[in-house]
């Protein structure tokens, strides 16, 4: 009886690795209302929205103002509570999990890029790039941390700027500054929200094609909420979010 060649043996252990293999994030009939204050009127935001992420996916959620996209991208990214539905990230369901927990997951799985680049101005550009680091008690981890930081400070462009102040910098050196940041810890999911609403075309066109090459080169999933559909449509799936519904949109 021949013997199974040993480069097919591996790609069938390969496949069978990625079936069950979780998927990196999902959200499963999610919705959320807001209630007014002193009424029982609810504004409902999110109605039943499912989701699913694969790993190094690139997604765009697209839609017009208020319609709810931040509002998703805080639900998938801990940072807010459905009203109802449930969120699972690495096949772990987040409904119980205590805040701490949440916490955690927060600055290792997760990345968070928002349209303004929220850096602390008494900070240098290295530090306010370290400060995820705080809570890491190893030293060893630290260390390893601090070359990482180099290593994308450089990639970004940003070599020559290390010890500057945020005021020092450009609002486009800023972001950069931002992403690199969200990316210090090695998470498997970057959350982004308008993160060229800030910016000049030149700047923006600049950043929407770093964040690209970096979720290349970094092997990490991109969700990405924005009004650009010039950066939309460089997305491997755009979705678009209205009346609380979530539709995928068809690219070609």
């Amino acid at each position: 009886m021949p013997l199974i060649n040993h480069t097919v043996l591996q790609t069938l252990q390969t496949l069978q690795t990625l079936q069950t293999r979780p998927m990196l994030a999902e959200l499963q009939h999610i919705t959320k209302y807001y209630e007014q204050t002193g009424s029982t009127i609810r504004n409902q935001v999110l109605d039943d929205i499912s989701l699913q992420i694969n790993d190094n996916e690139c997604i765009a959620i697209v839609g017009p103002s208020g319609s709810g996209k931040s509002t998703l991208l805080n639900i998938l990214g801990t940072l807010d509570k459905p009203a109802s539905g449930n969120v699972f990230l690495d096949g772990s369901s987040l409904q119980q999990m205590h805040e701490n927990r949440l916490a955690e997951i927060r600055n290792t799985f997760i990345g968070f890029v928002f349209q303004m680049h929220h850096l602390l101005p008494q900070l240098t550009l290295l530090e306010n790039v370290l400060l995820p680091l705080l809570p890491k008690k190893d030293k060893s981890l630290v260390k390893a941390a601090n070359e990482r930081a180099l290593h994308l400070i450089h990639r970004v462009g940003l070599s020559g700027h290390l010890h500057q102040y945020p005021s020092q910098l450009s609002i486009g050196e800023c972001q950069r500054t931002a992403v690199v940041r969200a990316l210090i810890n090695q998470p498997r999911l970057l959350l982004a929200d308008e993160p060229t609403g800030s910016l000049d075309a030149d700047n923006a066109g600049q950043l929407a094609q770093l964040l690209i090459e970096l979720n290349k080169e970094q092997h990490i999933a991109l969700v990405i909420v924005t009004h650009s559909m010039e950066l939309a449509g460089k997305m491997d799936k755009i979705y678009q979010l209205r009346e609380g519904k979530l539709m995928l949109n068809d690219k070609q």
